[in-house]
C-alpha cells in the first residue's frame, strides 16, 4: 500500500507526520510524507519555533511526485492538522490529482481543530474550510468528540447524539467517520470509547479510559493512521475499529506508564501490527 500523508511535522516528539509515518510504515505501508509545517515541537507545549510552509511548496512537492508516474499507485491520501486555510486548498489539488490517476483510491481526513481541554486551537477559517469544502470530498473523516459537535453544530451526549451526527457527516459526503474519543452521558465514566459508521453498519468500542497530567499530543494523528492503514488491509469496518482500539490503548498505556509528556510511538511499535489486548467492538444502533 502506497500513502500520500499530508500534513504537519515536528521535530521533537510525535505529532502529524511524526506521529502518522511510522505506525503505518511499521504496517507495511509505504508512505510518501509532505509536511505542511515544520515547527520545533507540539504547539501543545506553549511555544515552539519553525514555519508554515507555503502552499505553493506543498503543491510543488506533490508535482514533484506527481512527475515520478507514481500516482497510479497511490492508494491513500491522508491529511491532518494544516497550518492554514491557503494549504487545505493545496491539500484538495493533491487528492483530486491523485484521483485522477486512480479512482479507488482513498481520501483519509483528520480534520484537526481543537478538543475538548483547549477549545479550537487553529487558525481561523480553518474550521469554515472542513465544513464548506473538506466534507464532500473526504471518504474517511476522524474526527474527535469535540470536532464532531463542530462540524455538525450539534451538541452529542448520548450514543443516540453520535449516531446522527455521524450520519449528518456522512450525508455531507464522508462515506466512512471514525469518532475516536466518544465521551458520552449513557456509557461507563471510566472508559473512552470510539465509534465507526459506515453505510449502514456502526460499531462501537471501548477501553479504559486513563488519565494523562497533560494532553496527549499527536494521538489522533496515530489513530487515524493505524484505522486507514489496517481498512485498507481488510476492507472491514469491524476489524479496523478494534485493531486501533487494541493498538492505540497499547500506546496509551505504554505513555501513561512512563509518565512522558511524548507519546511513546518507538517503543510501542509492535502494537501496532498486533494488539497486546482485544478489544470488541459490538454492534450500535
Amino acid at each position: 500500500m502506497n500513502i500520500l500523508s499530508i500534513q504537519s511535522h515536528v521535530a521533537y516528539g510525535h505529532a502529524g507526520n511524526a506521529s502518522a509515518v511510522f505506525p503505518l510504515q511499521r504496517m507495511g505501508c509505504e508512505v510518501w510524507p509532505v509536511h505542511t509545517v515544520m515547527f520545533s515541537n507540539h504547539t501543545g507545549h506553549g511555544d515552539w519555533r519553525g514555519p508554515i510552509f507555503d502552499p505553493v511548496t506543498v503543491e510543488d512537492v506533490v508535482t514533484g511526485i506527481e512527475e515520478r508516474g507514481v500516482l497510479p499507485e497511490c492508494n491513500a491520501i491522508l491529511s491532518g492538522y494544516m497550518g492554514a486555510p491557503e494549504l487545505g486548498d493545496a491539500i484538495l489539488k493533491a487528492v483530486a490529482k491523485v484521483k485522477a490517476a486512480n479512482p479507488e483510491a482513498l481520501y483519509c481526513c483528520d480534520p484537526v481543530i481543537g478538543d475538548t481541554d483547549r477549545g479550537v486551537f487553529v487558525r481561523a477559517g480553518i474550521p469554515d474550510f472542513f465544513r464548506d469544502k473538506v466534507l464532500k470530498h473526504a471518504d474517511i473523516l476522524t474526527p474527535n468528540h469535540f470536532e464532531l459537535e463542530l462540524l455538525t453544530g450539534r451538541k452529542v451526549s448520548t450514543l443516540y447524539d453520535a449516531l446522527k451526527a455521524a450520519k449528518q457527516l456522512q450525508m455531507q459526503g464522508s462515506s466512512l467517520v471514525l469518532i475516536t474519543s466518544l465521551i458520552r452521558t449513557d456509557a461507563d465514566s471510566g472508559q473512552i470509547e470510539m465509534l465507526a459508521v459506515g453505510g449502514d453498519e456502526a460499531w462501537l468500542v471501548a477501553t479504559p479510559k486513563l488519565e494523562f497530567p497533560h494532553p496527549v499530543n499527536g494521538s489522533g494523528d496515530a489513530t487515524a493512521a493505524v484505522f486507514l492503514a489496517k481498512y485498507l488491509q481488510t476492507k472491514n469496518l469491524q476489524q479496523s475499529l478494534e485493531h486501533t482500539a487494541g493498538a492505540i490503548y497499547a500506546l496509551f498505556e505504554k505513555t501513561w506508564a512512563t509518565k512522558s509528556r511524548e507519546l511513546q510511538l518507538i517503543a510501542s511499535q509492535d502494537a501496532y501490527v498486533m494488539p497486546p489486548q482485544a478489544f470488541t467492538a459490538e454492534a450500535a444502533s
